[in-house]
C-alpha cells in the first residue's frame, strides 16, 4: 500500500494564510479532498496523512471532519498549544479520536533557534508521549543544532522530521547540513519524511540530480526503515506536478530492494503513524 504521509487542505483565507504570497499564485485557491482524490488515482496511491497548515484548534477539528468522511485519509497531524498549561486535559479531549495521530507546530516560523527547547513546550511533548500522540518536527536547516539536542531529550517520544529539514538544495549546500542530520539520525526514535523537496529547489529550474546528494545523504542515515514518502501537496505544485514529485522518489530507491521501497512508500508510515 501506498501511502503519502505529508498533504494538506485548507480553505484558502487571505489574512489567515498570508504566508501563501504573492509568488504563489497557483495555491491561492481551495484544496479539498476531491482535488486530491483523482490525483492519488492517477498515481497509485492508496491513502494519505493530512498535516495541520494553520496554528489552530479549529484546524485540527477541520482535518477530523474531512477524514471521518474521507477513508481515504487514513490519518491526521494537527495543532495543539503545546505550550499550554493545561496541556494533558487537551490531549485527554482528543483520546477519542483515532484518525488524530499526532501534532505538529511550525517551528521553522519562530524567532528563537532555540524553540524546540523551551520549558514549556518540552513539557507539552513529554506529554505526547504519555497519550500515544507523535510529532512532527518542522525546521529549516539553521534549528538543527537545537534538535539534535530535542530528540534526545524524548527517547520514548516517535518524532519524524519534515522535508529533510528543508535543506538548501537551489543552492546546493551540504555539507553542515548532512553532519547534523547524521548525527539527528544516530537517535532510533527518529524518522524522517521525502517531502518538499521540489519547493527547496529551483522551482522553474530543478532537475532530479539536483535532490540525490541530499536523499543519499537520508538514505544513508536513516536507512530504509525510517524514511517515508511525503508529497506536500499542494505545495508541491508551485514547482511541480503531483507525478513528478513522486518519481523523484521512486525513481532514487528503485535500485533498492522490493521491500525497502515498500517501506518508504508506505509501510514506514504504517507503522510510525499507526495505520
Amino acid at each position: 500500500m501506498i501511502i503519502d504521509a505529508h498533504q494538506h487542505f485548507w480553505q484558502y483565507q487571505p489574512v489567515r494564510d498570508a504566508w501563501i504570497d504573492e509568488s504563489m499564485q497557483v495555491i491561492r485557491r481551495d484544496f479539498l479532498p476531491e482535488d486530491l482524490i483523482p490525483v492519488l488515482e492517477d498515481n497509485g496511491v492508496h491513502g494519505c496523512i493530512a498535516v495541520q497548515a494553520d496554528q489552530s484548534a479549529e484546524e485540527t477539528s477541520f482535518l477530523l471532519s474531512l477524514a471521518e468522511k474521507h477513508d481515504f485519509i487514513k490519518g491526521v497531524v494537527g495543532w495543539i498549544d503545546l505550550r499550554a498549561d493545561n496541556i494533558h486535559e487537551q490531549l485527554q479531549q482528543y483520546a477519542g479520536h483515532p484518525l488524530l495521530k499526532g501534532f505538529r507546530h511550525i517551528v521553522q516560523a519562530e524567532p528563537d533557534f532555540n524553540f524546540l527547547l523551551g520549558g514549556n513546550f518540552c513539557r507539552g511533548i513529554k506529554a505526547l508521549a504519555q497519550h500515544q500522540f507523535t510529532y512532527d518536527i518542522l525546521v529549516y536547516p539553521k534549528q538543527l543544532p537545537a534538535v539534535e539536542e530535542f530528540v534526545q531529550l524524548f527517547p520514548d517520544q516517535a518524532l519524524i522530521i519534515d522535508h529533510l529539514a528543508k535543506p538548501y538544495i537551489k543552492t546546493g549546500e551540504l555539507a553542515e547540513w548532512a553532519a547534523q542530520m547524521r548525527r539527528i539520525a544516530r537517535a532510533p526514535h527518529v524518522y524522517c519524511k521525502l517531502s518538499g523537496l521540489v519547493t527547496e529547489a529551483d522551482w522553474q529550474q530543478w532537475k532530479p540530480a539536483h535532490f540525490r546528494p541530499f536523499l543519499e545523504v537520508a538514505l544513508e542515515a536513516f536507512g530504509a526503515n525510517r524514511l517515508v514518502y511525503g508529497s506536500d501537496w499542494p505545495v508541491c505544485l508551485l514547482a511541480a506536478q503531483y507525478h513528478e514529485v513522486k518519481h523523484i522518489v521512486t525513481d532514487f530507491i528503485s535500485t533498492l530492494s522490493t521491500s525497502e521501497q515498500q517501506q518508504i512508500m508506505g509501510g514506514n508510515a504504517c507503522s510510525f503513524y499507526h495505520l
